[in-house]
């Protein structure tokens, strides 16, 4: 199965991404609602419709940056939120980005891409994080599909992975999970080492 941007385009063209919410997570609301700092640096790996960034942006969050494959998401977003900055919304393989950040939010990037590269996705992300970044946000906690994304994991998995490059700070059952996803979610919060 290749991945690649085309794949990914199309599946925004033609509305068939599935665990896409329509709107933000409750549990990523919640993280966010928190946050008192407007000025930290946040990325959103292969955001799609990133309903998360429209949020904070509208919240008044100035350094949100989306990378993605697809330009039809990126534009989904500007489409919703004309004033969100065009140079944030950064079509790029999340893989080949240089930029620091203090936070990443993981929203269903991490079961998007190939099993295969979840190592390269840890390193990568460890890179992208500035002194004491965190990863933030949801992990699936169920097997879902072997040879189609979403691709499931387990709380085992997941720290086996990031345990060598990161703090683990939470990876919990989700409490506050939106409906469909109930019982289906870790919440995780991991800080670079």
């Amino acid at each position: 199965m290749n991945l690649n941007e085309t794949y990914w385009d199309n599946r925004y063209k033609n509305g068939t991404n599935g665990w896409d919410l329509g709107e933000i997570s409750t549990p990523l609301k919640t993280y966010f609602d928190q946050l008192e700092d407007k000025n930290i640096k946040i990325l959103i790996p292969g955001g799609g419709n990133s309903y998360e960034a429209e949020y904070l942006h509208h919240k008044g969050f100035k350094y949100i940056y989306v990378v993605d494959l697809s330009e039809t998401a990126l534009m989904n977003i500007k489409k919703r939120a004309p004033s969100f900055p065009s140079k944030h919304l950064i079509h790029q393989d999340f893989f080949s980005l240089t930029i620091k950040f203090d936070l990443i939010i993981e929203q269903t990037f991490f079961c998007a891409i190939a099993p295969s590269l979840r190592g390269q996705y840890a390193i990568q992300a460890n890179k992208l994080l500035n002194e004491n970044g965190k990863i933030v946000g949801l992990l699936f906690n169920v097997p879902l599909y072997e040879n189609h994304p979403p691709f499931g994991g387990s709380k085992t998995e997941y720290l086996t992975l990031f345990k060598p490059l990161f703090k683990i700070q939470i990876i919990e059952d989700c409490y506050n999970s939106t409906q469909s996803r109930t019982g289906k979610e870790l919440f995780i919060k991991l800080v670079k080492k």
